[in-house]
């Protein structure tokens, strides 16, 4: 029997040993494979980790039946007369850094080479729109946008702001209230109605280039308003940041948006808000690109 407890680690990790083990809970894996498959397994893991924590029990011909492994940093696995025991240490090492491998410092030192001219080229590029949306849930196909939140630079580098409350005939949840603080009231008094708030949409963006985190999700809604108006969908570039993120970043421990914008220390002063969510974003794509992570 071989018993793993995996916390932090990338996802792609936990996919490969659910191959060979059995996730009985949350970072919990139970086997019982070959004494090879097993170092094998480790190995991988070790290679894989990032900077999560692995122990590993698996049992043996000793004085207890069992020996066990761990990369944990504030504890060792000693021998004590054949027996094996885990011996809390009094200091703990400095944590790993991201990018150990010959690899990650060569990607590392070409990305700080090429930053300063990327920042140069970023104040050429095209305008960039970030926009969000808050829905009364999540299928474009019987739900409803609510609201619509969209930011873009100007050239005296101030921000210029869309914001829309949309009408809807449906009442809206409680659930949906709670989450964005938007009422069926407040859509009454003073949300537009659709058709007007999708075209003064299209002519705040422009030629711009569209951005959003999980964009396919607004993307999705906006595709399903444009044709109940009758009119023809937006034909902008489209980038969406998470596919970004989950390249760059495989350590988070969850792909969530105030996951991602606590991780580049960007603040969103008002959560499942439109606007507030559309500002995080782009302030988001801006330093993707100063990082060099992203190229528009």
């Amino acid at each position: 029997m071989i018993v793993i407890t995996l916390t932090k680690v990338p996802q792609s990790l936990r996919g490969d040993l659910t191959k060979w083990y059995q996730e009985v809970q949350a970072g919990v894996y139970v086997g019982n494979v070959s004494a090879r498959i097993r170092d094998l397994l480790w190995d991988r893991i070790m290679k894989n980790i990032g900077n999560g924590e692995a122990t590993m029990v698996y049992n043996t011909n000793s004085e207890l039946g069992y020996q066990m492994e761990t990369t944990r940093k504030d504890y060792q696995v000693i021998d004590y007369d054949g027996i094996p025991l885990m011996m809390r240490l009094n200091t703990t090492p400095s944590p790993v850094k991201h990018g150990f491998s010959n690899a990650a410092k060569f990607h590392r030192a070409k990305v700080m080479t090429h930053r300063t001219d990327r920042k140069k080229a970023h104040k050429l590029q095209r305008q960039v729109t970030a926009i969000d949306l808050e829905t009364t849930g999540l299928k474009a196909a019987t739900d409803k946008i609510i609201s619509i939140g969209a930011v873009k630079k100007i050239k005296n580098g101030e921000i210029d702001q869309f914001y829309k409350l949309i009408q809807v005939n449906d009442n809206i949840q409680t659930k949906i209230t709670n989450l964005t603080g938007i009422s069926s009231d407040l859509l009454r008094t003073r949300g537009i109605d659709l058709d007007s708030a999708l075209q003064q949409l299209k002519k705040f963006i422009g030629q711009s280039v569209v951005v959003g985190y999980n964009l396919r999700f607004d993307q999705e809604f906006l595709s399903y308003g444009f044709k109940k108006i009758g009119q023809p969908d937006l034909s902008n570039q489209m980038v969406d940041l998470m596919p970004v993120i989950k390249k760059t970043n495989k350590f988070l421990d969850n792909y969530r948006l105030s996951t991602v914008l606590k991780e580049y220390s960007v603040r969103n002063s008002k959560p499942h808000h439109a606007l507030s969510d559309a500002q995080a974003t782009l302030e988001l794509e801006t330093k993707l690109i100063e990082n060099g992570h992203l190229l528009i």
